[in-house]
């Protein structure tokens, strides 16, 4: 590293010789040890560590009883490849001139006296520091723009005096902004606790909603099973008995057939005597049969079942109607639905009078 060179090259040696000292890795100043790679850059050696840990995960280091070659990295400057031994960074060869310019450039910052310019310098005139403040412009100034400059008419103050003041002054504005941050902390955080009882609320109304609905659901299938048991009941007795209406038919219907084939045959016998032996008998039983045709029957609109009809609309229009209300606004409701109810019941009573 050509350090001469380079300080030559700038102005401010102390701030281009700091930048020399600078470590790629942690981009700080170097930290001893300072170890130097065969390609002559410098490193901090914990920072070369680091990488070399990272180029190779599965070596042992230094403590290992086991006996193993060294592992490589490269040089984060120029890309070299650095080849290690057994001892890994720490078989690399400690740079002591540059540890030696370390400590010589700590030794020169911390013993150097301030400079110019670390103290604001006038504007108008670059080789005053400013030392006074003028009270009627309320800007720092030098003593040189009181007794010459701009601020000759103004009152001025010791710096330090207003100084004092304003820091006092600060403080207390920052006391107030402060105190005003805790202010709305508070709210925030009252905020924050609004929200999550806000949130635990509408979750424990919608259970309380979903439960309520899924009873009437409950409510509402009891019913129709109810009913549907109800007409399958109907339906079954009017099938008996047209299943047995149905029966005796057929019955007579074959009885009648083979009485109409009897008397058939009796119509051919040719001999008067034989046929009048069962001709009498013949009769009577086709008469009795005649008779006996008189079964059953079903009434006109017995296959009806429109007396099962439900009228749902004013039950439609009260779910239509549920809506989130006050208990009074419930109560009213279900008066008034009991009230319906006693109408209805009374018409029916009249009607049956």
């Amino acid at each position: 590293m050509d350090y001469k060179s380079s300080l030559i090259q700038d102005g401010n040696p102390m701030e281009n010789l700091e930048k020399q000292l600078i470590c790629p890795i942690c981009l700080e100043m170097f930290t001893k040890p300072v170890v130097i790679l065969p390609c002559q850059h410098n490193l901090c050696r914990k920072c070369a560590n680091d990488i070399f840990q990272a180029a190779n995960p599965y070596w042992t280091g230094r403590g290992s009883s086991v006996s193993m070659s060294g592992g490589r990295f490269r040089c984060p400057t120029c890309r070299h490849e650095v080849i290690m031994d057994r001892h890994g960074v720490y078989g690399l060869q400690r740079n002591l001139l540059v540890e030696n310019i370390i400590d010589i450039y700590k030794q020169e910052c911390s013993s150097r006296p301030l400079q110019k310019g670390s103290h604001p310098m006038c504007k108008e005139h670059e080789d005053e520091k400013i030392n006074i403040y003028c009270l009627t412009c309320e800007v720092p100034t030098c003593s040189m723009c009181k007794v010459f400059g701009v601020h000759k008419a103004c009152e001025v103050a010791p710096l330090q005096s207003v100084f004092q003041g304003q820091k006092i002054e600060l403080n207390n504005c920052i006391s107030m902004l402060v105190a005003g941050n805790d202010r709305v902390q508070t709210i925030i955080t009252q905020l924050e606790d609004s929200c999550r009882v806000t949130k635990e609320n509408s979750h424990q109304v919608k259970e309380e909603l979903s439960q309520k609905f899924d009873t009437l659901y409950a409510i509402l299938d009891e019913k129709k099973s109810e009913l549907l048991q109800r007409i399958t009941q109907e339906q079954e007795e009017k099938l008996s008995f047209i299943e047995a209406l149905i029966q005796q038919y057929q019955e007579q219907l074959d009885k009648s057939t083979k009485l109409v084939e009897t008397a058939i045959q009796s119509l051919d016998e040719p001999g008067g005597a034989t046929f009048l032996l069962t001709a009498k008998q013949l009769i009577k039983s086709i008469v009795e049969a005649s008779k006996g045709c008189q079964l059953g029957k079903t009434e006109q609109g017995f296959e009806n079942m429109d007396f099962f009809t439900l009228n749902l609309e004013h039950i439609a229009d009260a779910l239509r109607a549920i809506d989130f209300g006050t208990d009074e606004e419930e109560e009213e409701f279900i008066e008034e639905e009991d009230q319906e109810e006693e109408g209805s019941t009374e018409g029916k009573e009249e009607g049956h009078q």
